[in-house]
């Protein structure tokens, strides 16, 4: 009878690690039916000539995105150059002034901008860029994604510098080091993963948002890499080939929408590496 209690207690904890197995193959099946659907009718036509060639004319076979290639990349580097700077500043604020009623100001106004829907941010960057200057442009995209990536990169540093110990920064200025060159030196470095992490997550929320764009950057057929006129971007064509009546554009589409997985997912893993390699433990 005493035997019997170890044999089921064990039985009872293999059951209980098979239920949560298979809720966990459970949530990860929609990303599975996504990466088969998409790499089943978009594969064939991944090819050098695919990627490197502009879009053809409706009714010619054959060309690429190449325009909407650049365009993407384009849009994300002014995001960065706009959003990464203010971002981590205002991380590091946040963390160093937990208490301060500024700081929960500045932190109730960062969570408000990440719950405000990406089509109404595209709104205000056109009435702000694009109406003034009159005309859609890659600037007024990469000001649209780059408000979208703000409170990413803040909630990262802000988390990251948090966990970092004070007994790592009250040393550094008991040596007589100087505070911003503390900050600089010992704080950021040590928070360097998670810093880094934040950015590449929130480069890969924006590097597939269409909302925006439709406001901003509007698209371009041709090639351009003037950050004052109309450029194109991979969820643009995607948009504007799916729902057109070409089933060439179609098929182009989910071509796009390949190698728009393929850039998110790479970024992704990228941000799982440099945890890894880079982690400082306390």
């Amino acid at each position: 009878m005493n035997d019997a209690k170890p044999t089921i207690r064990i039985l009872k904890d293999h059951i209980f690690k098979s239920f949560i197995i298979a809720l966990s193959l459970v949530a990860i099946l929609p990303l599975l039916f996504i990466l088969f659907y998409i790499i089943r009718n978009g594969i064939s036509f991944i090819s050098w000539q695919f990627i490197t060639n502009l879009p053809r004319p409706v009714g010619e076979t054959g060309g690429g995105i190449s325009n909407a290639i650049i365009g993407t990349f384009i849009l994300i580097s002014i995001a960065c150059i706009l959003s990464i700077p203010f971002g981590i500043l205002t991380g590091i604020y946040l963390a160093e002034n937990k208490k301060g009623k500024f700081s929960y100001f500045i932190s109730l106004s960062v969570d408000a901008l990440q719950g405000i829907p990406s089509i109404v941010i595209g709104i205000l960057a056109y009435i702000w860029i694009v109406k003034p200057i009159g005309r859609f442009s890659a600037l007024s995209g990469g000001v649209a994604l780059g408000i979208m990536m703000l409170p990413v990169i803040v909630k990262t540093t802000e988390e990251t510098l948090i966990l970092i110990p004070d007994s790592l920064k009250e040393a550094s200025l008991a040596l007589g080091v100087p505070y911003y060159k503390t900050i600089l030196k010992i704080i950021l470095p040590s928070g360097l993963s998670g810093i880094t992490t934040g950015i590449l997550l929130s480069v890969s929320r924006i590097a597939g948002e269409t909302a925006p764009l439709l406001f901003t950057a509007f698209g371009n057929p041709f090639m351009s890499c003037n950050i004052f006129q109309p450029i194109h971007s991979l969820p643009l064509l995607i948009f504007t080939y799916a729902i057109s009546p070409y089933e060439e554009w179609h098929a182009l589409a989910w071509g796009a929408s390949l190698i728009l997985i393929g850039i998110v997912l790479t970024l992704n893993i990228i941000s799982k590496i440099v945890i890894k390699k880079w982690k400082v433990q306390f």
